[in-house]
């Protein structure tokens, strides 16, 4: 899952950052309203962590400008201000849920969890393609009942390809999903985990489910004559 973080207190976007990166999120960092607001545009992000109180551009327009776009990644607003209508202002800016600073981590994501299982991103828990089958919330792959283990980054790619069965998934939409902005790896590493993957979910099978679709991407399909 990939989060943009807008959050302009340098030690607090340090904190989430590193939080949910120990996580397994991959994490964007944006330190005023405007920069925030480009990133939004730019790339397809599972949620949103946004301040209220941001210098150029604060928390609330750019929110409304977000959804006046057509934009419902879900939200999730930080402020110091805990009024009931403060509250009431950022919801109906279009936020999805509220946290007061100060707050316990975990409490952060725990509603971050949240706000994934809700509409409109339409998260099942259970992702079936043939016979492999993912449990998002327990974290588990089976194929054919047998279980897989997978890393953590294994099981983000796997849970992106699922999401998508059939569909041609370009490196670059990969790497943007499953590696933040800043990674500067080597620039194979989605064919490298691609390798990993196959090894687990293909190898001793009589299907193969992960397809390379030549000089475009990756799919995952029930269908072998997609290959």
């Amino acid at each position: 899952m990939r989060v943009l973080v807008i959050e302009d207190e340098p030690s607090m976007a340090q904190l989430i950052c590193q939080g949910l990166s120990e996580a397994h999120y991959a994490v964007d960092v944006a330190m005023d309203g405007y920069v925030g607001l480009d990133y939004a545009r730019s790339a397809d992000y599972d949620a949103l962590i946004l301040d209220i109180m941001l210098p150029q551009l604060d928390g609330l327009q750019l929110l409304q400008l977000l959804r006046h776009e057509g934009i419902k990644t879900p939200v999730l607003l930080l402020t110091a201000r805990d009024g009931v209508d403060d509250r009431v202002h950022g919801l109906d800016a279009g936020a999805d849920d509220y946290l007061a600073k100060p707050f316990a981590f975990p409490e952060l994501l725990a509603r971050l969890r949240a706000l994934l299982r809700r509409p409109p991103l339409q998260l099942n828990p259970i992702l079936q393609v043939a016979d492999l089958q993912m449990d998002v919330a327990a974290r588990v792959v089976r194929r054919a009942g047998k279980s897989i283990d997978l890393s953590p980054r294994e099981f983000t790619l796997l849970e992106y390809l699922m999401r998508h069965p059939r569909q041609i998934l370009t490196r670059d939409q990969i790497m943007e999903h499953i590696w933040n902005a800043d990674f500067y790896g080597e620039s194979n590493v989605v064919d490298v985990y691609i390798g990993y993957l196959r090894r687990k979910i293909d190898q001793g099978f009589g299907v193969a489910l992960l397809q390379t679709v030549r000089g475009v991407g990756y799919r995952i399909s029930a269908k072998p004559d997609e290959a």
